[in-house]
């Protein structure tokens, strides 16, 4: 038997390999298989299997990792999708599937002789060269893994150089197998091997003599056959190993390896309560069941004001689908939607649910992957990542907040969107998939008016609550009026104070976070910049430093200025700690918390801060998005918005969608209950048509507009968008690499219209240039993106094989959130 196996690489051919007849049984679609590829070992995904084939010299499959299939023949289906959809490898697109860590491949490492080393360093005159700083830096590590070689050399390709060194027998390139990083968690185990009545006629024997046996056996009686941990064992009665192993050697007590379960726990917990359904709420939960009983495809877009009660429609459809025997997906956007949720989800469900985000341990995330498999669980919560959690026999898909652009996936390939990737899941597998937001994006909006979905709605909040009064304040005439206290207006810090004084909550907003924005200098102009980035460094108070948000690089605040020295130094703009620094200033006997990525870093910060908040311990809450979206707090009574204008003015055609969505959702996080809700937002753009939707709350208005414009500019829904990426440490190598594909696009690409190779908005990041082609795919030329999809993969693999800038990182994008 052979095995057609796929690896989480570029490359798009599957490679044939022998079933040996000792693993036999073990190989099956759907596993993960260690494999020779090449000179080394890499993990692969077996995607089928034959009893023939036609290559020559095939290799053995060395080993199987995986006890269950992590995907079926159904699964590997919406995997073929999402790789063609998206411009990727099979193996790329698989490699979701499996928590991060669990591969097994061969690592090079470098072996030197130092004398040899020094000798070359100090005959080679030219100390410019890739080759001296290899040598350089395996003068001080002789011995070194060929992935930190690269990181310190600061470059990927140093192939030909190590190759050159290797030929003149200067280093020893080893190949060895590496181990996952992460595993099966073990501990210890000690239980009785006798009878009691055995154990207890030992005893006499060893009292006087052996009292710390006496104590362990003792010990071990009480828990009734269940034994104990070794390490519990030894800290509650204060041993050494000693007296363990003694009565383990005499046969008297048994010692065994036992799994440990990492199973995370969530810091924030509310209060069960038994809801009735709103009639609106009822009608909702009906509609989507008759997808759910007949086991159809569908997608529904639930529009639903903010606190008009989603997630309890949520639970009561998964009711439904777990009765019927099968499993559900709930998506959030935001690590901070799980708390809350996961809570709700668990005191509905119990053991049922499944969390699965980023802030979980390497450990923490396998155990729940492979209780997944084994069908443990059959709810399974969390950001875009839970979509390829492998549960089977799936009868929904929850996409919560679908609006919200971090269900795009940016940073590897492919470059999914999980809201789309969850339609296309459901289609393939015949399930209904629901949508859920107060605010709709542009596009799902078009989609259920065209009828592709079918759109339900919730316009009323639950318990009578009131959607919130919405207030602007223009920050330029309380300045004229001198009414501005440093970032706040007056009327800002006194409905602060009035709803301090009653005791009841606020959510601050500002959407940027450190301190101060910028640093800038009076005299000459100059802002402090990253020297990897083309972005202003970000101050952040705390540990009093200058930080890149784009590539993490940390410097000291400057004393006086790098250009001129002038000590003329202006702090400029505002981040979240500025607010709360503020804020503390005007509140100081009031407790607050900051709700953004620098505060909320280790693992349970946020379930406690969210307890805390609830319990009326912190009474202030400042925070970037992560406190806009679904966050239920009945005692909020006061929202304010520091600045509306953070995201408003962006050079992006979602610019005007993402603040409408934004100033809604964290105006919907006020008036929860019967007190009613205010919401402040300070800004420099009163009149600002996006702004003026928000006073009247009308995403109604906001959308015929902004669907009217799209249509005019020829952006989504009307198009789809490709953005193909250069990036390079040279400018010329970017543009270079750009416009080869560039050429051949021209030639081929009938029907597209395509932008000529442009530098980034952000030209720089991390140290590398980037240029940018933007493609446009007419839908009424091109519906499914066929067209689009043929011409980009043409191009690029003719780039590929032709172009002398084909060492140059390029990247492909596919419905692309943003093109900054």
């Amino acid at each position: 038997m052979y095995a057609q196996v796929v690896f989480p690489a570029a490359f798009r051919n599957a490679f044939t390999y022998n079933i040996p007849v000792t693993l036999s049984e073990e190989v099956s679609v759907g596993k993960r298989v260690v494999v020779p590829f090449g000179r080394r070992y890499r993990t692969g995904f077996v995607i089928s299997l034959g009893s023939s084939t036609d290559v020559e010299n095939v290799k053995d499959i060395k080993d199987v990792l995986d006890s269950y299939p992590v995907f079926d023949e159904d699964a590997l289906k919406f995997y073929e999708w999402l790789a063609e959809y998206y411009i990727s490898s099979l193996g790329e697109a698989l490699k979701n599937i499996v928590p991060y860590g669990t591969d097994i491949e061969t690592k090079k490492k470098i072996v030197s002789d130092p004398e040899v080393v020094n000798e070359l360093l100090s005959s080679d005159k030219n100390n410019k060269t890739l080759r001296f700083k290899i040598l350089r830096i395996l003068e001080e590590n002789p011995v070194v893994q060929f992935t930190r070689l690269q990181k310190l050399v600061g470059k990927k390709n140093i192939y030909s150089a190590v190759n050159s060194l290797e030929s003149e027998g200067i280093i020893s390139v080893l190949n060895e197998l590496g181990g996952a990083r992460v595993g099966v968690k073990t501990e210890k185990y000690v239980e009785l091997n006798l009878p009691e009545t055995e154990i207890f006629e030992l005893l006499p024997d060893l009292e006087g003599k052996n009292d710390k046996q006496v104590h362990v056996l003792l010990e071990l009686i009480s828990k009734q056959e269940k034994g104990e941990a070794v390490a519990v064992l030894k800290k509650k009665l204060g041993l050494s190993d000693s007296p363990i192993n003694t009565l383990a050697k005499k046969g008297v007590l048994k010692l065994s390896e036992k799994e440990v379960q990492r199973t995370p726990t969530e810091e924030f917990a509310e209060e069960h309560k038994d809801v009735n359904l709103t009639t609106d709420q009822q009608q909702v939960v009906d509609e989507v069941s008759n997808s759910i009983k007949d086991e159809s495809f569908k997608t529904y877009l639930l529009q639903g004001v903010t606190g008009s009660g989603k997630t309890q429609v949520y639970i009561e459809l998964t009711k439904k689908v777990l009765k019927r025997g099968k499993n559900v997906i709930i998506l959030v956007p935001e690590i901070a939607l799980t708390p809350q949720i996961t809570g709700r989800f668990i005191n509905a469900f119990g053991e049922k649910v499944a969390v699965m985000h980023s802030r979980l341990s390497l450990g923490e995330r396998y155990d729940t992957w492979r209780n997944i498999v084994k069908g443990k669980y059959s709810v399974v919560i969390g950001a875009r990542s839970a979509l390829f959690s492998p549960l089977k026999n799936i009868g929904l898909i929850v996409v919560d907040e679908e609006h919200d652009s971090s269900y795009k996936q940016n940073e590897i390939v492919p470059k999914y969107n999980a809201r789309d990737a969850a339609i296309m899941k459901g289609n393939l597998e015949s399930f209904p998939v629901l949508l859920g937001s107060a605010t709709p994006s542009v596009e799902s909006r078009y989609n259920a008016d065209s009828g592709k979905y079918k759109l339900l709605r919730l316009d009323k909040r639950i318990d009578n609550a009131k959607l919130p009064e919405i207030k602007l304040i223009d920050v330029t005439l309380e300045q004229r009026k001198k009414r501005m206290e440093n970032i706040f207006s007056r009327d800002f810090l006194d409905a602060v104070h009035d709803r301090l004084k009653k005791d009841e909550g606020v959510i601050i907003l500002q959407n940027r976070r450190g301190f101060a924005t910028q640093i800038y200098c009076e005299d000459c102009g100059e802002i402090e910049m990253c020297p990897n980035c083309s972005v202003a460094l970000v101050h952040h108070l705390h540990k009093n430093i200058l930080q890149c948000h784009y590539c993490g690089v940390i410097k000291k605040v400057p004393k006086g200025c790098s250009n001129c020295g002038s000590i003329a130094l202006k702090f400029f703009g505002t981040g979240t700690q500025r607010v709360e620094d503020e804020l503390d200033y005007y509140f100081p006997d009031i407790a607050m918390e900051r709700v953004d990525s620098d505060a909320i870093n280790k693992k349970g910060k946020l379930g406690k801060i969210f307890n805390s908040f609830r319990n009326g311990e912190t009474k202030i809450l400042v925070g970037t998005q992560m406190v806009s979206k679904g966050l239920d707090f009945s005692h909020v009574t006061l929202v304010g918005v520091v600045s509306a204008e953070t995201s408003l003015w962006m050079p992006d055609f979602r610019a005007d969608e993402r603040t409408f969505q934004l100033l809604t959702q964290v105006s919907g996080r006020a008036g929860r209950s019967e007190k009613p809700g205010l919401v402040l937002i300070q800004t420099r753009d009163k009149n600002h048509f996006v702004l003026q939707q928000v006073l009247k709350s009308d995403y109604e208005g906001f959308y015929e507009r902004e669907i009217n414009l799209r249509k005019q500019s020829g952006y989504p829904p009307f198009t789809r968008l490709c953005v193909i990426e250069a990036k390079d440490e040279k400018l010329e190598n970017a543009a270079g690499a750009l416009k080869s594909i560039y050429d051949t696009l021209e030639k081929i690409g009938k029907g597209l219209q395509i932008a000529p190779p442009n530098p980034a908005p952000i030209e720089r990041i991390k140290g590398f240039y980037r240029y940018q082609i933007v493609i446009k795919s007419f839908r009424n030329i091109d519906p499914s993106g066929r067209l689009l999809r043929e011409a980009v993969l043409e191009s690029y693999i003719n780039f590929r094989d032709k172009s002398r800038f084909r060492d140059v990182r390029v990247s492909i994008d596919v419905d692309p959130q943003s093109v900054l």
